[in-house]
Protein backbone atom coordinates (compact mmCIF):
# COMPACT_ATOMS: atom_id res chain seq x y z
CA UNK A 1 0.00 0.00 0.00
CA UNK A 2 1.32 3.56 -1.16
CA UNK A 3 2.12 4.88 2.00
CA UNK A 4 0.05 8.16 1.66
CA UNK A 5 -2.94 5.66 1.34
CA UNK A 6 -1.52 4.24 4.63
CA UNK A 7 -1.92 7.06 6.45
CA UNK A 8 -5.17 8.51 5.02
CA UNK A 9 -6.63 4.82 5.79
CA UNK A 10 -5.26 5.26 9.13
CA UNK A 11 -6.61 9.03 9.83
CA UNK A 12 -10.38 7.93 8.09
CA UNK A 13 -10.66 4.67 9.33
CA UNK A 14 -11.19 3.80 12.97
CA UNK A 15 -9.21 1.64 14.67
CA UNK A 16 -11.72 -0.72 15.75
CA UNK A 17 -12.92 -0.80 12.16
CA UNK A 18 -9.38 -1.40 10.67
CA UNK A 19 -9.02 -4.39 13.20
CA UNK A 20 -11.96 -5.87 11.70
CA UNK A 21 -11.28 -5.77 8.50
CA UNK A 22 -7.27 -6.94 9.61
CA UNK A 23 -8.46 -10.27 11.56
CA UNK A 24 -11.10 -10.92 8.37
CA UNK A 25 -7.65 -10.27 5.87
CA UNK A 26 -5.70 -12.67 8.11
CA UNK A 27 -8.55 -15.13 8.63
CA UNK A 28 -8.66 -15.62 5.18
CA UNK A 29 -5.08 -16.11 4.38
CA UNK A 30 -4.45 -19.01 6.99
CA UNK A 31 -7.41 -20.77 5.60
CA UNK A 32 -6.43 -20.25 2.24
CA UNK A 33 -2.92 -21.31 3.10
CA UNK A 34 -3.93 -24.71 4.26
CA UNK A 35 -6.10 -25.74 2.18
CA UNK A 36 -3.46 -25.61 -0.94
CA UNK A 37 -1.24 -27.97 1.30
CA UNK A 38 -1.40 -31.69 0.84
CA UNK A 39 -3.10 -33.64 4.65
CA UNK A 40 0.50 -34.92 5.26
CA UNK A 41 1.50 -31.00 5.80
CA UNK A 42 -1.02 -30.30 7.80
CA UNK A 43 -0.69 -31.73 12.07
CA UNK A 44 -3.55 -32.30 14.59
CA UNK A 45 -2.28 -29.20 16.23
CA UNK A 46 -3.32 -27.45 12.52
CA UNK A 47 -6.57 -28.68 12.19
CA UNK A 48 -7.69 -27.73 15.74
CA UNK A 49 -7.07 -23.97 14.84
CA UNK A 50 -8.69 -24.72 11.09
CA UNK A 51 -11.67 -26.22 13.12
CA UNK A 52 -12.18 -23.11 15.20
CA UNK A 53 -11.22 -20.83 12.61
CA UNK A 54 -14.62 -22.02 10.36
CA UNK A 55 -17.27 -20.86 13.02
CA UNK A 56 -14.79 -17.73 14.84
CA UNK A 57 -13.14 -14.63 13.61
CA UNK A 58 -9.45 -14.68 14.38
CA UNK A 59 -8.39 -13.84 17.85
CA UNK A 60 -4.61 -13.90 19.19
CA UNK A 61 -5.25 -17.65 20.86
CA UNK A 62 -7.70 -19.44 18.65
CA UNK A 63 -9.36 -21.74 20.56
CA UNK A 64 -12.60 -22.10 22.40
CA UNK A 65 -10.71 -20.81 25.74
CA UNK A 66 -10.25 -17.26 24.20
CA UNK A 67 -13.95 -15.90 24.93
CA UNK A 68 -13.91 -17.16 29.03
CA UNK A 69 -12.14 -13.74 30.17
CA UNK A 70 -14.41 -10.93 29.85
CA UNK A 71 -13.03 -7.64 31.14
CA UNK A 72 -16.37 -6.85 32.52
CA UNK A 73 -16.25 -9.73 34.84
CA UNK A 74 -12.69 -8.31 36.91
CA UNK A 75 -13.45 -6.52 40.00
CA UNK A 76 -10.97 -3.78 40.07
CA UNK A 77 -9.85 -2.24 43.59
CA UNK A 78 -8.11 1.22 44.76
CA UNK A 79 -5.58 1.11 47.26
CA UNK A 80 -6.23 4.89 48.68
CA UNK A 81 -2.88 4.42 50.70
CA UNK A 82 -0.39 4.67 47.64
CA UNK A 83 -2.92 5.52 44.85
CA UNK A 84 -2.51 2.69 42.96
CA UNK A 85 -5.50 0.01 41.83
CA UNK A 86 -5.73 -3.72 42.40
CA UNK A 87 -7.23 -6.91 41.39
CA UNK A 88 -7.07 -10.14 43.63
CA UNK A 89 -5.26 -12.96 41.97
CA UNK A 90 -6.16 -16.15 44.01
CA UNK A 91 -6.92 -14.22 47.13
CA UNK A 92 -3.63 -11.93 46.60
CA UNK A 93 -3.30 -8.18 45.91
CA UNK A 94 -1.73 -7.84 42.30
CA UNK A 95 -0.95 -4.07 41.76
CA UNK A 96 -0.54 -2.21 38.17
CA UNK A 97 0.95 0.80 37.24
CA UNK A 98 -0.07 4.02 39.06
CA UNK A 99 -2.55 6.09 36.95
CA UNK A 100 -3.76 3.04 35.09
CA UNK A 101 -7.55 3.48 35.46
CA UNK A 102 -10.20 0.60 36.24
CA UNK A 103 -10.87 0.04 32.66
CA UNK A 104 -7.31 -0.29 31.39
CA UNK A 105 -6.49 -2.95 34.54
CA UNK A 106 -9.74 -4.81 33.94
CA UNK A 107 -8.49 -5.25 30.02
CA UNK A 108 -4.58 -6.11 31.41
CA UNK A 109 -5.96 -8.82 34.01
CA UNK A 110 -8.22 -10.45 31.60
CA UNK A 111 -5.30 -10.81 28.87
CA UNK A 112 -2.76 -11.95 31.92
CA UNK A 113 -5.45 -14.65 32.75
CA UNK A 114 -6.13 -15.75 29.72
CA UNK A 115 -2.21 -16.46 28.55
CA UNK A 116 -1.91 -18.13 31.71
CA UNK A 117 -5.27 -20.38 31.08
CA UNK A 118 -3.77 -24.29 31.10
CA UNK A 119 -5.28 -24.16 27.96
CA UNK A 120 -3.25 -21.44 26.35
CA UNK A 121 -0.11 -21.87 23.94
CA UNK A 122 1.12 -18.67 26.39
CA UNK A 123 1.59 -20.61 29.84
CA UNK A 124 4.49 -21.03 30.98
CA UNK A 125 4.11 -24.57 32.87
CA UNK A 126 2.22 -27.48 32.41
CA UNK A 127 1.60 -30.70 34.38
CA UNK A 128 4.96 -31.98 32.92
CA UNK A 129 7.18 -28.97 33.47
CA UNK A 130 5.91 -28.17 37.67
CA UNK A 131 7.58 -25.77 39.29
CA UNK A 132 8.31 -27.65 43.23
CA UNK A 133 9.33 -26.30 46.23
CA UNK A 134 12.90 -25.89 46.38
CA UNK A 135 12.80 -23.80 43.11
CA UNK A 136 14.16 -20.15 43.16
CA UNK A 137 12.61 -18.44 39.80
CA UNK A 138 14.21 -15.28 37.82
CA UNK A 139 11.09 -13.39 36.56
CA UNK A 140 12.86 -11.90 33.51
CA UNK A 141 10.41 -9.29 32.58
CA UNK A 142 8.42 -9.36 35.23
CA UNK A 143 6.02 -6.75 34.65
CA UNK A 144 2.73 -6.92 36.77
CA UNK A 145 4.40 -9.79 38.30
CA UNK A 146 1.36 -12.10 37.95
CA UNK A 147 3.07 -15.15 37.21
CA UNK A 148 5.52 -14.84 39.98
CA UNK A 149 2.32 -14.26 41.88
CA UNK A 150 1.02 -17.51 40.86
CA UNK A 151 4.08 -19.44 42.77
CA UNK A 152 5.23 -17.85 45.19
CA UNK A 153 4.01 -19.40 48.16
CA UNK A 154 5.15 -22.69 46.03
CA UNK A 155 9.08 -21.65 45.68
CA UNK A 156 11.92 -21.02 48.32
CA UNK A 157 12.46 -17.57 46.16
CA UNK A 158 11.67 -15.50 43.49
CA UNK A 159 13.82 -12.80 41.68
CA UNK A 160 12.01 -10.43 39.85
CA UNK A 161 13.56 -8.64 36.82
CA UNK A 162 12.21 -5.81 35.44
CA UNK A 163 13.75 -1.74 34.66
CA UNK A 164 10.44 -0.11 34.26
CA UNK A 165 10.46 2.07 37.46
CA UNK A 166 6.62 2.39 37.48
CA UNK A 167 6.26 -1.34 37.38
CA UNK A 168 8.71 -1.78 40.04
CA UNK A 169 6.29 0.42 42.21
CA UNK A 170 3.43 -1.95 41.50
CA UNK A 171 5.92 -4.70 42.35
CA UNK A 172 6.73 -3.88 45.59
CA UNK A 173 3.27 -3.26 46.37
CA UNK A 174 2.47 -6.69 45.08
CA UNK A 175 4.96 -8.49 46.55
CA UNK A 176 5.28 -6.61 50.11
CA UNK A 177 3.80 -9.72 51.97
CA UNK A 178 6.81 -11.59 51.15
CA UNK A 179 9.77 -9.59 51.39
CA UNK A 180 11.66 -12.08 53.25
CA UNK A 181 11.66 -14.72 49.61
CA UNK A 182 11.67 -12.05 46.98
CA UNK A 183 14.64 -9.64 45.60
CA UNK A 184 13.86 -6.92 42.82
CA UNK A 185 16.51 -6.00 40.60
CA UNK A 186 15.85 -2.84 38.60
CA UNK A 187 17.99 -4.25 35.62
CA UNK A 188 17.75 -5.47 31.72
CA UNK A 189 19.03 -8.50 30.90
CA UNK A 190 20.99 -8.20 27.89
CA UNK A 191 23.96 -9.43 26.37
CA UNK A 192 26.28 -7.12 27.92
CA UNK A 193 26.67 -5.44 31.23
CA UNK A 194 26.66 -1.68 32.24
CA UNK A 195 24.69 1.23 33.08
CA UNK A 196 21.00 -0.22 33.24
CA UNK A 197 21.97 -4.15 31.27
CA UNK A 198 22.79 -6.64 33.16
CA UNK A 199 24.09 -9.55 31.02
CA UNK A 200 22.63 -13.25 32.19
CA UNK A 201 25.80 -15.11 32.91
CA UNK A 202 26.86 -11.85 35.91
CA UNK A 203 23.17 -12.37 37.01
CA UNK A 204 23.22 -15.91 37.60
CA UNK A 205 26.59 -15.36 38.69
CA UNK A 206 25.63 -13.32 41.56
CA UNK A 207 22.18 -15.61 42.23
CA UNK A 208 23.65 -18.61 41.45
CA UNK A 209 20.93 -20.61 43.31
CA UNK A 210 18.91 -20.10 40.36
CA UNK A 211 16.82 -22.86 39.06
CA UNK A 212 14.17 -21.91 36.91
CA UNK A 213 14.41 -19.04 34.54
CA UNK A 214 10.95 -17.53 32.98
CA UNK A 215 12.26 -15.06 29.92
CA UNK A 216 9.23 -12.82 28.44
CA UNK A 217 10.58 -9.55 26.92
CA UNK A 218 8.59 -8.42 24.35
CA UNK A 219 11.35 -9.86 21.16
CA UNK A 220 14.81 -9.28 23.22
CA UNK A 221 14.80 -13.02 24.59
CA UNK A 222 17.70 -13.43 21.68
CA UNK A 223 20.01 -10.64 23.64
CA UNK A 224 19.09 -12.98 26.80
CA UNK A 225 20.15 -15.58 25.60
CA UNK A 226 23.27 -13.76 23.75
CA UNK A 227 24.20 -13.08 27.12
CA UNK A 228 24.01 -16.82 28.76
CA UNK A 229 26.17 -18.90 26.66
CA UNK A 230 28.82 -19.16 29.90
CA UNK A 231 26.02 -20.00 32.08
CA UNK A 232 24.14 -22.47 29.35
CA UNK A 233 27.07 -24.50 28.64
CA UNK A 234 27.66 -25.54 32.10
CA UNK A 235 25.69 -28.66 33.66
CA UNK A 236 23.71 -27.22 36.54
CA UNK A 237 19.95 -28.41 36.69
CA UNK A 238 18.06 -25.57 35.32
CA UNK A 239 14.48 -25.16 33.65
CA UNK A 240 13.35 -22.47 31.33
CA UNK A 241 10.36 -21.03 30.11
CA UNK A 242 11.10 -19.21 26.84
CA UNK A 243 8.44 -17.12 24.85
CA UNK A 244 9.27 -17.61 21.17
CA UNK A 245 6.17 -15.77 19.78
CA UNK A 246 7.50 -12.35 19.32
CA UNK A 247 9.99 -12.86 15.99
CA UNK A 248 9.06 -14.93 12.69
CA UNK A 249 12.11 -16.97 13.40
CA UNK A 250 12.39 -17.21 17.39
CA UNK A 251 11.29 -21.21 17.08
CA UNK A 252 14.01 -21.75 14.43
CA UNK A 253 16.95 -20.00 16.41
CA UNK A 254 16.04 -20.78 20.17
CA UNK A 255 15.02 -24.54 19.09
CA UNK A 256 18.57 -25.74 17.90
CA UNK A 257 20.66 -23.19 20.07
CA UNK A 258 18.95 -25.19 23.48
CA UNK A 259 19.24 -28.30 22.36
CA UNK A 260 22.98 -27.37 21.70
CA UNK A 261 23.03 -27.01 25.18
CA UNK A 262 21.83 -30.33 26.53
CA UNK A 263 18.43 -29.14 26.87
CA UNK A 264 15.40 -31.34 26.22
CA UNK A 265 12.51 -29.11 25.15
CA UNK A 266 8.78 -28.96 24.27
CA UNK A 267 7.06 -26.45 23.12
CA UNK A 268 3.73 -25.99 24.49
CA UNK A 269 0.44 -27.24 23.09
CA UNK A 270 -0.81 -24.95 20.00
CA UNK A 271 0.02 -21.58 18.35
CA UNK A 272 -0.53 -18.31 18.75
CA UNK A 273 -1.89 -15.68 15.63
CA UNK A 274 0.30 -12.81 16.17
CA UNK A 275 -2.13 -10.30 14.36
CA UNK A 276 -0.64 -6.92 15.23
CA UNK A 277 3.16 -7.63 14.06
CA UNK A 278 3.53 -6.07 11.08
CA UNK A 279 5.94 -8.91 10.29
CA UNK A 280 3.62 -11.32 10.22
CA UNK A 281 3.89 -14.11 7.32
CA UNK A 282 2.84 -17.01 6.18
CA UNK A 283 2.08 -19.63 7.91
CA UNK A 284 0.79 -17.03 10.11
CA UNK A 285 1.05 -18.89 13.39
CA UNK A 286 3.91 -19.11 15.93
CA UNK A 287 4.79 -21.45 18.77
CA UNK A 288 4.57 -19.61 21.89
CA UNK A 289 6.60 -20.70 24.99
CA UNK A 290 9.19 -23.83 24.50
CA UNK A 291 10.21 -25.43 27.80
CA UNK A 292 13.54 -26.77 28.33
CA UNK A 293 14.74 -28.82 31.18
CA UNK A 294 18.50 -29.29 31.71
CA UNK A 295 19.12 -33.43 30.64
CA UNK A 296 20.40 -34.82 33.80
Amino acid sequence: MNKYIFLAYRVLVPKPVRTILLKRKVRKKILSHFSSLPPDKINDEHREILDYLGNNPVSLFPYPFDSGYPPENVEVFLDKSNGMRYVLQDGKRLYFKKGWGSAKVRRAFAALSKEQDPACPHCYLSDDFPIGEDDVIADIGASEGNFSLSQIEKVKKIYLIDYDREWIKALEATFAPWKDKVEIITKYVSDADGGRNICLNTLLALKNDITFLKIDVEGFEQKVLNGAKEFLSGNMPLKIALCTYHKHSDEEIFTPLLEKYGFDIKFSHGYMIPLFDKKIKKPWLRRVVVRAARKK
